[in-house]
């Protein structure tokens, strides 16, 4: 009996019990829910294109677990093979990148294989150009908004059953409705469905969008129900120093940094520099964003506390876009679970971030943006105020 045969006899059975299907903007990703952990192997071929995976000693529950095609997988076949293994075949609509990984128990789930499914460098889309300042005069400022969590990660879950994932999306589509209606203004989201999206993945797209601002939009959860209220964090400065680090050290990211700078043809001291002056600039402009948005969610209800919070959250790490998390309220407490599933304050938050982070840029407003230009016009031309003998000095425009 041949080794490998052996070993898939010898393997404990296991069961798939579903298989889940979810296509994005980036890629699509496959879940297998299981009955334990397995062990499994990968294989890509061609002509015509297809990810191979088989799982030793494995079964499906119901042919009818298998999901309809769509995204990279043009469809979903499976059967057993001599020594014991099930063998799942994902034929391809275009050659793709695979990846595996497995993910243990968590929430209501249970052992899960995943198969992540993207662009193959071949096919992959050419990295765009990150704005400069020399853009056209009156554009739109760009807020990336991010519904956190999604697809295979439902995020935190109410004592009534609501999903974290659920409301975000439903937060961040108000959020970017308002913000499409401001002149000048104009928003993107993340995700617009249902899809799981790696954290890196989530700065990326905003960055792909040319964003000003990055907004990650989450529910809290907390053991004790009765803890209450709204946060926004901004980076911290450990996680900002971890960032740099790998920034400094990726050859891919450093190709890449805000305005056309590229830090890939600099010697480590002044890549270093560069780095933290954008770093610097972004986490003072994050800071004043945040504060602003804080003050608006303290009209509307509770806060856990005035003061804006840092922390070393991934999706906060972009080096050249200032990036806010806000915690809308604390889905683990029923009252205010109850106000996550209210359309009306849904609205609420949505207003409320969208008044902090227009002020914000009211404030501070890109140069060629077209927010820039209305600011111009109603502080008017810079006033030239006598000081006396024939002295002249330049007065402030307000």
């Amino acid at each position: 009996m041949a080794l490998a045969a052996f070993g898939a006899l010898a393997a404990k059975p296991v069961t798939i019990k579903d298989v889940r299907l979810w296509a994005g903007p980036d890629g699509t990703r496959l879940v297998f829910d299981l009955s334990a952990p397995t062990e499994h192997s990968l294989l890509t071929l061609d002509n015509p294109d297809r990810v191979v995976v088989d799982i030793p000693a494995g079964v499906l529950q119901s042919e009818r677990v298998l999901p309809q095609g769509q995204g990279f997988v043009k469809q979903l076949r499976a059967a057993s093979q001599p020594n014991g293994d099930l063998r799942v075949v994902v034929d391809l609509s275009e050659p793709a990148q695979s990846k595996t990984f497995a993910v243990g128990p968590q929430q209501s789930y249970g052992h899960r294989l995943v198969l992540d499914l993207k662009p193959s460098k071949k096919s992959a889309s050419p990295p765009s150009v990150v704005k400069a300042v020399a853009d056209a005069h009156g554009r739109d400022i760009v807020v990336a908004i991010d519904a956190g969590h999604g697809g295979v990660d439902p995020g935190s879950i109410g004592k009534r059953g609501t999903y974290e994932k659920h409301v975000t999306l439903a937060i961040a589509r108000r959020l970017k409705n308002r913000i499409d209606r401001e002149p000048g203004m104009r928003a993107v989201l993340t995700r617009d469905d249902d899809t799981f999206i790696e954290l890196r993945d989530r700065i990326r797209r905003a960055r792909r969008q040319q964003a000003d601002m990055f907004v990650s939009v989450h529910a809290d959860s907390y053991t004790d129900r009765s803890v209450a209220g709204s946060s926004v964090y901004v980076l911290s400065a450990r996680g900002a120093s971890d960032e740099s680090a790998r920034w400094l050290a990726d050859r891919e990211n450093a190709a890449d940094l805000i305005g056309g700078v590229k830090l890939d043809d600099k010697d480590s001291v002044l890549a270093s520099v560069l780095l933290d002056l954008s770093q610097g600039a972004s986490m003072s402009a994050s800071i004043d964003a945040a504060d602003k948005v804080m003050h608006e969610l303290y009209k509307i209800g509770n806060i856990t506390s005035r003061g804006v919070k840092h922390a070393g959250f991934l999706v906060l790490k972009s080096p050249d876009i200032p990036s806010l998390l806000v915690e809308t309220a604390f889905i683990s407490n029923p009252t205010e679970e109850a106000r996550l599933l209210d359309p009306k304050h849904q609205q609420r938050l949505a207003d409320a971030i969208h008044a902090g982070v227009r002020s914000y840029f009211y404030s501070n407003p890109p140069p060629g943006t077209l927010v820039a230009e209305l600011r111009a016009k109603q502080s008017g031309p810079t006033v030239i105020a006598s000081t006396g003998e024939g002295e002249k000095a330049a007065g402030t425009a307000h």
